[in-house]
């Protein structure tokens, strides 16, 4: 593909139109804020975290500036003075010492038991500056690494003047740094996010530049030291507080304020309550240079930084690259170069203050400077109470300032002797779901032996004991909730360790929700897990630890930075996963039923120990509830502070009965139902056939890369083995069709997608119930997702290829069947014996529901809504299905609609993973080649002939410009641009191709250009190189200098089937400069045809980050113009 390739794909992106943010599916998350993977991953706030894209045992004396004895003074002068926060601290290296023989091993016993391992392949050290570093030699992806450097304050460190300048600072370090510039165009990437307890910069490169095979470690790490050396430019603080300030518009979504409703109010006895990241806009506006070097000087010091380094690097010689680098910076010289001496001053106070009992200073240099009120079990609290040290200063911001929000003060209610309970409730118009989020607080607890190792497996399987009986069990015919998550995380970035209860409810019926979520945790907490659950979940545990070991050094960097990150903060042991899975083993074939329900017990006590006469956790627990904004006060839905405890209360006072063991197959299809499957439908192997000049493809032969196939019974299969991801497989089971073949074969509308989810809310096979059925999935760690789109019906599946379902440990184990086999068994229940319930429906049209009302109460999700409707004509193949098309749906119509696309001729499977082909295909013959032929040809339509799927609606013309008002209490607003485009392999809705229009601009192209464009991919690469050189064109012109956005983003729907498809840039900005950025970005997409083509220059820079071996040549021929359809929506601001 030549330069010119690129160009005339952004021709036909724009001068064909219409646009999609992604395939619309309007299914609700199964996940939200609070949500994270049991005891692996921080409980975090992507709405609440500021992330940029841009793009012998060692004692540390001190932090701010005093080094050991033995090192040499960077002092060099009489007159740097010692930093204005210069104090003892803990390591930040914590259980991470640098390398010496007497390193502990593997079988060290201590006071109370084994020593977890330490990864032998770490090294860590602290140069003469107190400056802390870990290196991590890995080796997935090869070639490459990361460095992220770590500065220890963040938002909850920041003075009263100086709310949001931790964020700002992060902006004019990076963002100014030339030397970062130096790694664009290598194939790296940078980027920077600040927190309540830390701001982190990170640059991801190559070990060697593209050209020349230059080392870029001195590189990445020139660009970190940059950001400790910032220069704080005029004109760089100017751009990055324009972005800021349009970041805060941006990310002020009603999911971020309720956020930080939440987090002010499980936080309100500490400073998180009131030093959110974004700031104060006012603050912001108002920062000079030396307000913002200041903060710089006083914080990015090299003893109150860690660095990571994680890739495919030696750590010799890493090692010797940071002393070089960063061996030159002082604390001394930073606080020389402090400018405003009042708050030099107050930094050294806070410092004091952060010394007099903070889990900072107590427990982990890595969380931020606060106290916590303790929900923990009785007889605790007084000895963690005894952490602090009365202080006059207000470090925990308990008085009142005049910054602060103005909300009404947050009581906590002693419902009885010792039971108290902390309510808080936000109401907005923009809600359309009630929600619950109850929490208590505890100290995290380091995993550091065996001891304590084994008590975090006992919560991993309490914890997934009961969100089973919550997702399985609590699901009933009319379900009280329609999301419900219980979880215990520790989180760094709060300090502490946060369980949770995160719930949604349609309003009405919100005291049933609580009722019903507290009743299924006071059966946990009392009763404990059943031998079945204890025997399934810590098999499930076992299985994880396997399949992490067989990973090995296939574990990307970026992942295992991110556990050494959280692992190194929270004090844990940092283990290999082959280390891990020797001490799972270990722990699990000892841990007893007693052990876990004990675990079970501590978990739920903030919830039993509100029963009247019980023992339950001593300190409040913290309710906060989210509803939509009613004026009726009488009604079932509305809720206040005192019926919020009272409910809360009175569910607790319930009786409750311990849960019964639900019998679960061990198979879903029985060897004698298989046998007479096989006599009745003999399978056979057919080869592939293919219409667009790819060769046949043999029955009884493997292929490379894949193996394509036909069954007898007219299923299209696709294997491939792929051991990227060790005992692991993913299916995808793909019916085209979809939406589309909705309207086309003349089903209700809607009918096709809320069937595909009443599928997945279903789940009963032949003689097994959906409880059975779903139990057997989580027994046998298979992850199921049924979606509709516009173009077809897909089922993926994820599942372990090992052995799995497994009884017992060790030599006793007794081994279940595989998971490959477990899930083409669900595969063919799923087509040949599924059952439909009326129930399922019900709740996927509730969803449906629920998704489009609040969809209309969503800026963006109303605005692309009605771009959507004005460039397909208002077809509703492409919009949200409205409440009364939902309530139209019958099961009948449902069934007929999804069936009719699950007819095997009409079938494709793909499945790749870390697996024997020829076992899998054997498999696949046995359960899916029995499917009869004639399979659900009962709901055939008589008319289906032809290709199912179509092309995109033609483009109205003229385009138009479109205006939206929505009602909000706070300003925001956002822009787009949008048109027409080709699918994700190059064909537009007229039937034309990329390649043809490219082959027909270049009448000068060569044999070898002709064949080479006629490659499946040249497209698909093609695209993705012009939006790569669109983003970056939007980020330096509407960003960068007209300084009107935080973000500028182009994107493309990229249908796979469909004959056409979307472009979409999306621009938010301040309600003001909506119009201009709008124009901004219509004029950087017109430059890029005209007056600014792409360049030789800007196509190798995007062709590195792709690492596409594709060739291009430069071509002048442009012909085809934009013509795009604008719109523009906005909040009216009340």
């Amino acid at each position: 593909m030549k330069l010119h390739a690129a160009i005339m794909a952004l021709a036909t992106l724009a001068a064909l139109s219409s646009i999609s943010v992604t395939s619309y599916s309007f299914v609700p998350s199964t996940r939200n804020t609070f949500t994270a993977t049991p005891m692996t991953s921080p409980r975090s706030s992507s709405m609440i975290t500021m992330k940029d894209d841009s793009s012998p045992s060692f004692s540390l004396g001190s932090i701010f500036g005093k080094t050991s004895d033995s090192a040499p003074s960077f002092r060099g002068s009489v007159n740097l003075e010692p930093h204005p926060s210069e104090r003892d601290h803990i390591n930040p290296l914590n259980l991470l010492t640098p390398p010496s023989a007497t390193r502990r091993a593997a079988t060290v016993a201590t006071e109370e038991g084994e020593a977890l391992p330490v990864h032998s392949d770490v090294v860590s050290g602290v140069l003469p500056n107190g400056l802390s570093y870990v290196i991590l030699p890995n080796r997935s992806p090869p070639g490459r690494f990361e460095a992220h450097l770590q500065v220890f304050s963040g938002s909850a460190d920041e003075l009263e003047p100086q709310q949001g300048i931790a964020h700002l600072t992060e902006h004019v370090a990076y963002m100014g740094s030339r030397k970062r510039e130096r790694l664009f165009g290598t194939g790296s990437q940078t980027n920077a996010y600040t927190d309540f307890h830390h701001t982190v910069f990170y640059a991801a490169c190559p070990t060697n530049t593209p050209r020349g095979n230059t080392p870029m470690l001195p590189m990445a790490l020139d660009a970190l030291v940059d950001v400790m050396e910032a220069r704080v430019e005029p004109s760089r603080l100017e751009k990055e507080r324009a972005a800021v300030l349009s970041e805060m518009t941006m990310v002020n979504t009603i999911e971020y304020r309720v956020e930080c409703q939440i987090l002010s109010t499980l936080h309100r006895e500490n400073r998180l309550a009131k030093r959110f990241p974004i700031g104060k806009e006012s603050l912001i506006r108002s920062w000079t240079q030396d307000d913002v070097k200041t903060w710089h000087r006083t914080h990015y010091r090299p003893d109150n930084v860690l660095l990571y380094i994680v890739g495919d690097l030696d750590p010799a010689s890493a090692e010797k690259v940071i002393a070089e680098k960063f061996g030159k910076i002082s604390a001394e010289k930073q606080a020389s170069e402090i400018r405003i001496p009042e708050l030099k001053a107050e930094a050294s106070n806070l410092a004091d203050a952060v010394m007099s009992g903070t889990v900072k200073s107590g427990l982990s240099w890595h969380y931020p400077p606060v106290r916590h009120d303790w929900c923990v079990s009785p007889g605790k609290l007084g000895e963690l109470e005894g952490m602090e040290k009365p202080i006059d200063y207000d470090i925990h911001l308990q008085e009142s300032y005049p910054l602060d929000e103005k909300v009404d003060f947050l009581s906590t209610e002693e419902v009885a002797p010792g039971k108290k309970i902390r309510p808080h409730i936000f109401r907005h118009e923009l809600l359309q779901a009630f929600s619950l989020h109850l929490f208590a607080k505890r100290p995290v607890e380091p995993i550091t032996d065996l001891p304590s190792f084994r008590r975090s497996l006992a919560r991993r399987v309490a914890l997934a004991a009961l969100q089973i009986r919550l997702n399985v069990g609590g699901r009933s015919d009319d379900p009280a909730f329609t999301f419900v998550e219980f979880n215990q995380l520790d989180s760094a970035r709060e300090g502490c360790a946060v369980n949770s209860l995160d719930m949604t409810a349609e309003p009405h019926r919100w005291k049933e929700a609580i009722c019903k979520s507290l009743s299924e945790i006071r059966k946990l907490g009392i009763y404990g897990v059943t031998p079945g659950e204890m025997e399934r979940y810590a098999s499930a545990l076992m299985t994880d630890a396997e399949q992490l070991a067989a990973q090995g050094d296939r574990i990307s960097h970026g992942d295992q930075l991110a556990y050494l990150m959280e692992t190194v903060a929270n004090g844990h042991t940092f283990m290999s996963p082959e280390q891990s899975y020797y001490m799972t083993a270990k722990a699990l074939s000892s841990l007893t039923l007693e052990e876990v329900n004990e675990a079970a017990k501590e978990l739920c006590s903030h919830v039993t120990g509100l029963k009247e006469g019980s023992d339950g956790a001593e300190g409040p627990l913290i309710a906060v509830a989210c509803s939509p904004k009613t004026p009726d006060s009488s009604g079932p839905e509305y809720c206040d502070e005192e019926s919020l405890v009272k409910t809360i209360y009175e569910a607790c006072q319930i009786e409750v009965e311990p849960v019964e063991d639900v019998q679960v197959p061990h198979t879903l299809v029985s060897e004698e139902v298989l046998k007479e499957a096989l006599e009745a439908n003999p399978p056979e192997w057919q080869g592939g056939s293919f219409t667009d000049g790819t060769p046949n493809t043999p029955a009884d032969k493997l292929t490379r890369p894949f193996t394509l196939r036909r069954l007898g019974n007219g299923i299209r299969v696709g294997i491939a083995q792929n051991p990227a991801e060790s005992q692991r497989g993913h299916l995808r089971l793909v019916a085209p069709g979809g939406r589309e073949a909705e309207k086309k074969l003349g089903f209700k509308s809607g009918s096709m997608a809320v069937g595909a989810r009443a599928m997945q809310e279903g789940g009963a096979f032949g003689p097994w119930s959906r409880e059975q059925v779903e139990l057997f999935c989580v027994d046998h760690l298979l992850m199921v997702e049924i979606n509709c789109n516009e173009e077809s019906l897909t089922i993926d599946f994820v599942f372990p290829t090992t052995n799995v379902g497994n009884v017992g440990f060790g030599d006793n184990v007794e081994l279940g069947i595989t998971g490959t086999e477990a899930v083409l068994q669900v595969v063919r229940e799923v087509i040949a014996g599924f059952h439909w319930e009326e129930d399922a429906l019900g709740r996927s049209k509730q969803s449906y529901r629920s998704a489009h009302e609040s969809l209309n109460k969503s800026l963006e999700g109303k605005s692309t809504e009605m771009i959507m409707a004005a460039m397909t004509d208002n077809d509703d193949r492409y919009l949200s299905i409205d409440v009364d098309t939902v309530n139209a749906v019958t099961l009948e119509d449902a069934k007929n609609a999804v069936m009719s696309q699950l007819h095997p001729s009409n079938l494709e499977i793909s499945v790749a993973g870390d697996f024997q082909v020829n076992e899998t295909l054997e498999m696949i013959l046995k359960y899916i080649g029995t499917i009869p032929a004639d399979a659900n040809s009962e709901y055939t339509v008589d008319e289906q002939s032809g290709p199912l799927v179509g092309a995109v609606p033609a483009l109205p013309q003229p385009g138009r410009h479109l205006d939206l008002e929505l009602e909000d209490s706070d300003p925001r607003a956002v822009a787009y641009v949008s048109g027409a485009a080709p699918n994700l392999w190059g064909y537009l809705a007229d039937g034309t191709t990329v390649k043809d229009r490219v082959l027909a601009a270049d009448k000068k192209a060569s044999d070898y250009d002709k064949q080479r464009r006629n490659h499946p991919l040249f497209a698909n690469a093609a695209l993705a190189l012009v939006s790569e050189i669109a983003n970056r064109r939007l980020f330096s012109t509407v960003r960068e200098r007209k300084q009107l956005t935080y973000d500028a983003n182009f994107s493309l729907t990229g249908f796979e089937r469909l004959m056409g498809g979307y472009f979409l840039v999306t621009v938010t900005a301040s309600k003001e400069k909506a119009q201009q950025a709008l124009d901004a970005c219509k004029e950087t997409l017109d430059a890029l045809r005209k007056s600014n083509p792409i360049t030789p220059d800007n196509l190798e820079s995007a062709k590195r980050k792709y690492s596409f071996a594709v060739f291009f040549y430069v071509s002048p021929v442009i012909s085809l113009l934009i013509s795009a359809t604008l719109t523009c929506a906005r909040n009216t601001h009340f």
